[in-house]
Parts: C-alpha cells; structure tokens; sequence
C-alpha cells in the first residue's frame, strides 16, 4: 500500500510539474505571439509611411502621359500609336522649353482642346469613329520602366487619352521632365534627362529610381520593393473600391 501511494504521490508531483510547465509555457508563447504581432505593425506602419512618403514625393515631381487604346486589335493598338505620335509631335515645341512642373502643368491644361483635336484628326484619318477623352488630373499606374528609369506604382498627375471604350493595352510615359522626347531604344536615358530629374528629386528619391536596376545596390532593390509593394495594394482597394461603387 504504501508502495502505491508513493507512486501515486510522484505521479501527482509529475503532473503537477507538466502543468506548471504548460502554464509557463502558454504565457510565453501568448507573450511571444504579441510580440510578434507589435512588431508586424510597427514595421508594417514604418514602412507604410515611408512608401506613402518617397511616391508622394515623386507624384508631386512628375507629371506623365497616357494613351490608352479602344481595344487590344492590331489596328487599335497601331492607331493608338499614331495618336501618340501625333500628340508627342505637336506639343514638343511648348513642352521642350519648359522649366518646370507648374509651367508644364498650364501648358498642358491650355492645350486640351488642341490635343483633343489632333487625336480627332488621326482617328478620322484612319477612318474611325471612335470618340476621344482628354483630361490632365490624378491617374494610377503600375510600376513602369523608361529606359534605366523604374518609377513605383501609385497615383501620379497624366495627361491621358482614352480612345474610344478605352479597354485596349496603355501607352506611358513621362511628360515633365521631358523623358516622352528622348530616344530609351538603348534602354538608357540620356545624362541630361537624368540631370533633370535630380535637380527635382530629393536624392532618395532620385537613387531609388535609378539605382533599383543595379545588381549591387540590394538596399535600394529592398526600398524600392517596399515602396512597390504598399502601393500595388493600396492601388488595388481603390480599384475595388470604386467597382463597388458603379
């Protein structure tokens, strides 16, 4: 008897010991898990403001132009084009001597109605009927490359063309600075066009666009990824926001 009572005890001793270990246990992974969630959210809030910060910052720097075609046919995304050009060629002139963003901008605004003209003159050229949309204000866009120049996602000033259901394949580029003029066949901007670009950009701002395509520079691909990331998502509930509300 006394034999099994020992057992017993020990038994309840051992119990009680995996208790007190699943006790301890369960507060600190409880402590551990809120841990981890504090610092999710406050990497998640860090890095949030400072994507919010550098695509502010190159939104209100850029101004950046937009074609978008009726269809994706061959013949709409060729006539797509040729609005392009046509556009490009007309107000190269005025856009060539701009100095800044502001000129630019009025420029751009006192000209509507003769974009809006030569894309009507295209089209009917190509004896189309389709209807022609020109506005300067906030648009999105993907993450674009021009040249050695990748610009993030986000919201950015355009002018833009819809051409048509404007359902087809888009055409940008960059308006002020001038990049939409300069020959990228060689997949490189021109120094000058980068000078401009870094006499308006802070220099995070201005390495973070250029640098991301350097093999080397893993710190600027990790920024510009965060940057990426935060404003494909926050592109992503506008767009859903707004079929939610048609």
């Amino acid at each position: 008897m006394m034999h099994k009572a020992t057992e017993q005890k020990i038994k309840n001793q051992n119990l009680n010991l995996w208790k007190q270990w699943i006790k301890k246990e369960r507060y600190f992974l409880f402590g551990a898990g809120i841990l981890g969630l504090m610092m999710t959210l406050l990497i998640g809030y860090f890095t949030k403001g400072y994507s919010e910060t550098v695509q502010s910052g190159l939104s209100n720097h850029l101004i950046r132009f937009h074609v978008i075609a009726n269809s994706d046919a061959p013949e709409d995304q060729a006539l797509k084009n040729q609005v392009r050009d046509a556009v490009l060629e007309r107000m190269k002139p005025l856009l060539k001597e701009s100095e800044n963003l502001e000129e630019t901008r009025q420029l751009l605004q006192a000209s509507i109605s003769t974009i809006q003209e030569t894309a009507e003159e295209v089209i009917h050229d190509h004896e189309k009927d389709y209807s022609v949309q020109v506005t300067l204000g906030p648009s999105l866009f993907p993450t674009k490359r021009y040249g050695d120049v990748v610009l993030p996602p986000g919201e950015y000033e355009a002018l833009k063309i819809e051409i048509g259901e404007a359902i087809g394949q888009n055409w940008w580029c960059v308006m002020f600075p001038p990049l939409c003029f300069v020959d990228i066949t060689h997949g490189v901007i021109p120094e000058e066009s980068k000078e401009q670009l870094q006499s308006i950009l802070t220099e995070e701002e201005y390495d973070l666009i250029l640098a991301v395509e350097s093999s080397e520079d893993i710190p600027v691909k990790i920024r510009f990824k965060i940057v990426e990331w935060w404003q494909e998502k926050k592109t992503e509930t506008k767009q859903l926001f707004a079929k939610w509300l048609e």
